[in-house]
């Protein structure tokens, strides 16, 4: 089989390694790719968001099917596009990618559907939305309604910082178009757990659970990021909250796009707090999470292949899904000064994985034949083990033989998960 995979990052990396297992797999072109990637992929420079492109690279290469990854193709459509060309695909179309394109419409799906989130109101006008902060409960949370590569939250701690986020966002536009709507909600407090589901529109299989640590520093402080790590499983999340989520969120998000004419066919991510009044959704995204994919995949049993045809076909009911115990842990090695402004270029030293190890490209470009950096994330130094506290030894062992000028890393990914167990 002739495969394709949208996108260029360590998620894609870690997407296109595990399909690599099936034997049925002849080639992957990665679009566009990135250096490390190049190991494992054919890739070509084609960006993610050249939809036309795209689509006629895989009828030109009689690609058999096509993995869309990032969220920016999907709300775009390139599903949509691949499908109407007759390309097979996993990922959902441009109707339901919407949950994801717009916080403001998930965040009214959730509210007419009775699913638990924080209370919140939503704005187009910025004089109302600094009228409506005059009155609200602080802290308080602002987010740009679209897309903003998993930065587009700001938490308020008092009525000053506020003001700055929404003049930021909707007078500024630091998030770009994004920004032209806010939704302000209500802060919640607990612990944070993320869930990647499997769904074809009618049966729904929740992965392992994991845990992101989004803050660029130590301790969670600094600048919010697209991820500096994730362990997984969430040792937050039992088998009772489990069962919970299913009944009161899950379920009801995926018959909740039915009822909306927007069946989901794809990978749904359910970003959760486990408030004092129960679990409630952060956010939902319509893709596989960056980088909560790469600690779920390797946990992973049944082929993901088979998985993504199932979804894509409806026959997910049809398929044993299964994961093996133990846990996962990744710890991003980024450039330092990320997500503010960082130096690239600097020449890559990668150590050797084994089969339960990996390095997940993400920000890297292939100069003269050598890996140098090229983006804010370099890289996931990834580890399997038996238990969590040695999958997080090893993931910092494996992180520590990683060498580029600048080189960063928080050193406590993993930590609170261990406290907790």
């Amino acid at each position: 089989m002739n495969l394709m995979v949208i996108g260029g990052g360590g998620r894609e990396h870690a997407i296109i390694k595990k399909l690599r297992e099936n034997p049925a797999v002849e080639t992957v072109y990665a679009l566009p790719g990135n250096g490390g990637i190049a190991a494992d992929a054919t890739c070509v420079d084609i960006g993610a968001k050249d939809i036309p492109a795209i689509v006629d690279f895989a009828v030109s290469h009689s690609v058999d099917f096509a993995v869309v990854a990032p969220d920016d193709p999907l709300v775009l459509g390139a599903v949509d596009a691949l499908t109407a060309a007759g390309v097979p695909c996993f990922g959902p179309d441009r109707r339901a990618a919407v949950i994801e394109g717009s916080k403001a419409f998930s965040k009214d799906l959730m509210r007419r559907y009775g699913i638990p989130t924080a209370r919140y109101e939503t704005f187009t006008d910025m004089d109302a939305a600094l009228r409506y902060l005059e009155t609200a409960r602080l802290p308080i949370v602002i987010k740009a309604d679209g897309l903003a590569l998993g930065k587009g939250v700001m938490i308020a701690r008092d009525l000053p910082e506020a003001r700055r986020a929404v003049r930021a966002m909707m007078a500024e536009r630091i998030f770009g178009e994004s920004g032209a709507c806010v939704v302000i909600e209500e802060f919640l407090t607990g612990p944070e757990v993320s869930v990647l589901a499997f769904t074809d529109g009618n049966t729904l299989v929740p992965m392992v659970s994991s845990m992101d640590h989004k803050r660029a520093r130590d301790g969670d402080e600094g600048p919010n990021t697209g991820g500096m790590g994730t362990i997984a499983p969430n040792p937050y999340y039992t088998e009772e909250l489990a069962r919970r989520c299913m009944e009161e969120i899950f379920l009801p998000t995926m018959r909740a796009m039915n009822s909306e004419n927007r069946t989901f066919r794809g990978c749904l991510y359910f970003g959760l707090m486990l408030t004092p009044d129960g679990p409630k959704v952060i956010e939902y995204n319509c893709r596989f999470g960056d980088p909560e994919t790469q600690v779920v995949l390797p946990l992973l049993e049944t082929d993901l292949l088979t998985i993504l045809q199932a979804v894509a076909n409806g026959t997910l009911a049809d398929v044993d899904v299964r994961f093996r115990g133990g846990a996962a842990c990744c710890v991003v090695v980024a450039s330092e000064g990320y997500p503010g402004r960082y130096e690239t270029g600097y020449p890559i030293t990668l150590p050797e994985t084994d089969a339960d190890t990996a390095l997940d490209i993400a920000g890297a470009r292939l100069e003269d034949g050598a890996l140098v950096t090229s983006g804010g994330r370099v890289l996931g130094a990834v580890a399997r083990a038996e238990t969590l506290p040695a999958a997080v030894e090893r993931a910092y062992a494996l992180a520590a033989q990683v060498r580029f000028e600048n080189a960063y890393y928080r050193r406590d990914i993993g930590r609170r998960a261990l406290e907790v167990e």
